[in-house]
């Protein structure tokens, strides 16, 4: 299982303040990390995280990709009487979820708590108390009485706002609960892999890449910047993945299952995955019984929509961890499956060699 230090590296990642655009806290910590093992590390001109193991060949080029932004808000204007914020989304958002939730502002004078509320439900009439409320009527409460008493405390427009939430293990340390799943624990999994390769002074015929790539959730535009400078020959988008295990979810809308095994996915949005390549991944897992599940996405997208067009193309694939209550301010996920994650990875980067990588895209 993922060792006690990878576990506290993993916590720091998942607690950092990092929206889309605003990452570079985490970054950050990414690249303090990473220094210990890799061989190079280098920033891109958008603020991913490119960091290499090298082989005993420079090509392949294997790209382990993880995004680090989370889901988040931006500050779109302060109430004149009040001082409450109003704020628009940085990702994808379901109205449902945001309600009494608290969340962290960060302004130029540091970080300021608040809470996502609207109009009292004891106020309401009885047509608008059958309505879900939407973004648009909600707010956020930083304790102010006054406009100029938010600006006192440092809040303008522009300023990013992240879900206020704690990592923690339940079920004795098996299942993991947090912000940031989506896709720290992508980046996570590369990070793990290159150490593993470091640490355990893996043989491998290429050069892999782990890239904590930003801004995917606005757009895969991480994504387009690593591709460009790294030019993969082969590339892995380590995710997270829809878990449908909870109710009301039927079995052809999210076939895969927490706790079951990573994800090989068939299918999403944005990458209909290199056939050959998914063969070969399935293959590796059957042969050394390392469990998995595939899994199509019929709503949504990943890096590798943008890493498989780079250039000439990218052969790719998404494996992914299972993942209840993404979008939200706590996920849910199986420690045994990143676990399991890491491992097919790993093994993969093993052997890829030209020979096998040339045939993905040979007929």
């Amino acid at each position: 299982m993922v060792d006690k230090k990878a576990i506290n590296l993993l916590k720091e990642m998942l607690e950092s303040f990092g929206p889309a655009g605003f990452e570079r806290e985490t970054a950050t910590i990414v690249k303090k990390a990473v220094k210990a093992y890799a061989d190079d590390v280098t920033v891109d001109k958008l603020g991913s995280v490119i960091f290499s193991h090298k082989g005993t060949s420079e090509r392949p080029k294997i790209l382990l990709a993880g995004h680090i932004d989370e889901v988040g808000f931006v500050v779109s204007g302060v109430d004149e009487k009040t001082g409450f914020l109003t704020f628009n989304p940085l990702g994808g958002w379901w109205d449902q979820v945001l309600l009494s939730q608290r969340v962290i502002v960060r302004t130029e004078k540091g970080d300021v708590h608040g809470v996502i509320s609207a109009k009292p439900p004891h106020l309401l009439s009885p047509e608008e108390a059958k309505k879900v409320v939407e973004k648009k009527n909600m707010y956020i409460d930083i304790g102010a009485t006054s406009k100029k008493e938010t600006e006192q405390m440092g809040v303008k427009i522009g300023d990013p706002v992240v879900p206020y939430s704690l990592f923690s293990t339940i079920r004795n340390g098996k299942l993991a609960m947090g912000k940031a799943f989506d896709d720290r624990i992508g980046a996570f999994i590369a990070m793990e892999v290159v150490r593993r390769l470091a640490e355990g002074k893996v043989k491998h015929a290429n050069t892999v890449y782990g890239a904590a790539t930003v801004q995917e959730e606005v757009g895969l535009r991480g994504a387009t910047t690593v591709a460009h400078v790294v030019d993969p020959d082969v590339a892995i988008a380590l995710e997270v993945d829809i878990s449908g295990d909870v109710p009301g979810v039927r079995a052809h809308e999210a076939p895969s299952r927490m706790g079951k095994g990573p994800t090989i996915c068939t299918y999403d949005t944005s990458m209909i995955p290199n056939q050959a390549l998914k063969q070969f991944v399935i293959n590796t897992a059957k042969r050394l019984k390392i469990p998995f599940q595939l899994s199509i996405v019929s709503a949504g997208a990943t890096d590798a929509g943008r890493i498989h067009i780079s250039r000439a193309g990218c052969p790719s694939i998404v494996i992914g961890v299972p993942t209840r209550h993404i979008h939200s301010h706590v996920g849910i996920l199986s420690l045994e499956d990143v676990e399991n994650a890491i491992k097919l990875t790993l093994e993969l980067v093993k052997r890829f060699d030209k020979k096998i990588v040339n045939g993905f895209t040979a007929f």
